[in-house]
């Protein structure tokens, strides 16, 4: 079973953020991601950027189904 400590790991080898959080239940995994490189970015090209991140994963089947809150630190900071 995937632990989400390793889609952290994973995100974060391919992707500089300032706050990256991931939860899930083994299958289904959310995720918070934080960066500087979203800024400019609309909604869908931030996930495609993450996507292409996890590419592999997803190809493989290791990764099955992962939602995305996509943020710039600047958005971050304003959600509190």
């Amino acid at each position: 079973m995937l632990d989400p400590k390793q889609i952290e790991t994973w995100i974060a080898a391919g992707l500089p953020c300032e706050h990256l959080s991931v939860d899930g239940d083994g299958h289904h995994f959310a995720a918070v991601i934080v960066s500087g490189e979203f800024a400019g970015l609309n909604r869908v090209k931030r996930q495609q950027r993450i996507n292409a991140i996890l590419k592999a994963r997803f190809d493989s089947g290791e990764l099955h189904a992962l939602s995305m809150q996509t943020l710039t630190p600047e958005e971050w900071k304003a959600n509190g």
